[in-house]
């Protein structure tokens, strides 16, 4: 067993290590594949043979969703009739360690046909890819981590890192942000955190709202036949100004043994937490859980609520 975990941590540890040396090789040829990509009119065409065209389907991946239109083409399929998936405008990121894979040495001639900027991933500067293209990204490494030196290990590994580095710095570049995210991953769970507070907010007459001069049987109507277990609070040019809740209603009762016959002005909650209707829904989880609350009111531009969104909404929803 132990010679087993020794052998884990040592394929750890070299994958590891050479990624962080090629790290201190990221230099203008870096910058200048991002401008590529950035400045083209096009879609990135990712494409590889074999193991590093596993890993060209990740790259792919992850450049269209954060923002950078790629899919992967098969070199194969390519010089089989799919070179037409491939138009004037596009740019082409290859994957090849030797730089010497038939199939995308043999794209090469019509790559530039098309008047396409090729940037290849290489570990070899000197190969055929590596001359042919327009910018060369270094991933070359000491050894794969197979004792023979042959799987496709820490190669596969250095490529998909550069491929990742490649994506977050066009999204830095474009300025994408959570909610531009959000757009590309509408299912599972990451899209369900993503959804806006507006589009899951309680609204116009489902808003719980009784004017601050009524007294607190009106609140508690109002609670009641909204059945969020609470109710905002606005002044008579209906400004929010504060809040009552059940929890609220449990504590007055305590100290008021008249508390429905009370002004609300008197005894709402003041300044309550607010979240903003163009927030996603994960930053309303955060600020209940850090306050330990179930309700957060939306606020317009003219501090009017816009909505209501309740704990048990985004539990509905699959956010929480």
């Amino acid at each position: 067993m132990n010679d087993i975990l020794t052998q884990a941590k040592n394929v750890l540890e070299l994958e590891a290590r050479s990624i962080m040396e090629v790290k201190d090789r990221i230099d203008e040829s870096f910058e200048h594949a991002v401008d590529i990509i950035f400045d083209s009119s096009g879609r990135v065409v990712v494409t590889g043979m074999g193991k590093s065209g596993l890993i060209c389907k990740k790259i792919a991946a992850t450049l269209a969703s954060t923002g950078t239109p790629a899919f992967f083409l098969h070199p194969a399929d390519a010089i089989h009739g799919d070179l037409g998936m491939m138009v004037r405008g596009d740019v082409v990121l290859a994957l090849s360690n030797s730089g010497e894979t038939e199939e995308i040495k043999r794209l090469i001639p019509y790559i530039k046909r098309f008047g396409l900027p090729l940037i290849c991933i290489s570990g070899r500067i000197k190969s055929t890819l590596a001359r042919n293209s327009d910018c060369f990204l270094d991933a070359s490494i000491r050894k794969e981590a197979c004792p023979f030196d042959l799987v496709p290990t820490v190669s596969t590994t250095v490529s998909l890192a550069l491929g990742d580095a490649l994506a977050m710095a066009l999204l830095a570049r474009r300025g994408f942000k959570e909610e531009d995210f959000a757009l590309f991953h509408p299912g599972g769970s990451l899209g369900r955190r993503l959804t806006k507070v507006a589009d899951l907010m309680h609204k116009d007459d489902e808003i719980p709202s009784v004017r601050d001069d009524k007294l607190m049987r009106d609140a508690l109507y109002e609670m009641t036949i909204k059945r969020l277990g609470m109710t905002c609070v606005i002044d008579k040019d209906g400004k929010f100004v504060g809040i009552v809740t059940d929890g609220d209603l449990r504590r007055l009762l305590e100290r008021y043994p008249d508390l429905l016959d009370k002004k609300v002005k008197d005894v709402m909650t003041h300044n309550p937490k607010t979240v903003s209707q163009n927030e996603i829904a994960a930053k309303a989880v955060e600020i209940m859980e850090l306050y330990a609350i179930t309700s957060l009111v939306c606020i317009d531009s003219e501090e009017k609520p816009a909505g209501v969104i309740h704990l048990h909404d985004l539990l509905k929803a699959g956010v929480v």
